[in-house]
């Protein structure tokens, strides 16, 4: 019983410590490129990492065109510099979760889901450069060491409580948090040297707090199109790996504050990089069910560029989707005025003809029908638009 009351001190003493803030100092720490692992545990690490990354090279979610994964490294370099992006390997997934990350042997995948939701180059290289960090601080190494060690301690913990008759759930418990307190130390030390890389590259440091201030925001939105409260957490819980969004928010907005102000946010430049893959993003966030989210990311958007034919088409859809009373006028509404606004695309008609069909407007959406056929005779769906049209 002493040596598990023992244990519990050394645990609580670990899990009680905060992570530093950053210093400062935003010089960059050394890095030495080219980099191998040494030991037997990170050799064994980079092998699942290899095999990791070969299903994420061939996966279907990839998007393959080459023109995106370019634009990504190249912000990766612009950040972190090219000495340390050598050798990275960077896969753009079609996942529209908000995600990126970076394995142990240097490949880092990030989802349309987190691209279509940063606003600008700089949100982006803020996300890069924490994923980076993670690999430069050898967090994947250092994290798998403490989950062997913590887990190995669980099972020798609940053999002595067998055989002492005591009960070892407690020190369990904690060992168990001691796990997820260390992720949220990588996590705190991740942000803190991608705010140095922010502060070497000439985006805006700023970036970094407004990201998950924007985050936060669509979370509250999500809620109340749920008819929800809003789900913000404002401490990270025992078991959390991230630290809470508001603390998150709040130390890198004061720790950017330390920086010189301005920086180029390069959203001309985002906006033009991600352009050809806009509509597809949106039509994936659409079909998450989530209307309040999707709308605030439609309102975020259009912020920036306007009410695009594009992104008025995409609020045709959401609100077709949820189908409330009202939602089908005004997706009909949205349709043509994305019409008017110069999207032309065969799918208008289509979706135009449906909604106006479920509204009781028979004569127009027969004509709105009519006219996808007659522009994709091919579709897949022209069987069932034909029956419609019949009847």
């Amino acid at each position: 019983m002493r040596r598990i009351a023992l244990m519990l001190a050394a645990i609580a003493g670990c899990s009680a410590m905060q992570p530093a803030m950053a210093a400062e100092d935003f010089t960059l720490p050394p890095y030495t490129a080219g980099y191998q692992p040494a030991t037997v545990d990170e050799r064994g690490l980079w092998m699942q990492a290899d095999e990791a990354e070969r299903v994420i090279r061939d996966s279907p979610a990839r998007i393959r065109d080459g023109r995106l994964e370019e634009y990504l490294l190249a912000v990766l370099c612009r950040e972190v510099g090219q000495d340390r992006c050598r050798g990275v390997r960077v896969y753009a997934m079609e996942i529209p979760q908000f995600n990126a990350s970076m394995m142990p042997n240097g490949a880092m995948q990030v989802q349309s889901g987190l691209l279509l939701r940063v606003r600008n180059e700089a949100e982006l290289a803020a996300v890069l450069g924490h994923e980076f960090a993670h690999f430069e601080l050898r967090h994947g190494l250092n994290g798998y060491k403490k989950m062997r060690g913590a887990t190995d301690m669980m099972a020798w913990l609940t053999v002595i409580g067998m055989a002492s008759a005591t009960n070892s759930g407690i020190a369990n418990f904690w060992l168990a948090g001691s796990i997820y307190r260390f992720d949220r130390a990588q996590e705190t030390d991740a942000d803190i040297l991608g705010l140095k890389y922010l502060a070497r590259s000439g985006y805006p440091a700023e970036a970094a707090a407004n990201i998950w201030q924007s985050l936060m925001a669509e979370a509250d939105a999500s809620a109340a199109g749920r008819n929800q409260k809003a789900r913000t957490k404002y401490s990270a819980g025992f078991f959390d790996t991230h630290p809470a969004s508001p603390q998150r928010a709040a130390y890198l907005s004061a720790e950017a504050a330390k920086l010189p102000p301005g920086g180029d946010a390069r959203a001309q430049e985002f906006s033009e990089a991600m352009a050809p893959y806009l509509s597809r993003f949106l039509a994936a966030q659409v079909k998450l069910n989530d209307f309040g989210g999707s709308e605030y990311i439609l309102e975020n958007v259009a912020s920036r560029a306007g009410w695009t034919g594009e992104l008025l088409f995409a609020r045709g859809e959401l609100y077709r989707a949820r189908a409330n009373p009202r939602d089908l006028q005004l997706a009909s509404d949205y349709y043509r005025q994305a019409r008017a606004a110069g999207y032309l695309a065969p799918e208008l008609d289509r979706s135009l003809g449906l909604s106006l069909l479920r509204n009781g407007q028979t004569d127009e959406a027969r004509a709105a029908l009519a006219a996808y056929l007659s522009a994709r005779p091919d579709a897949p769906d022209a069987k069932a638009i034909n029956a419609l049209l019949a009847n």
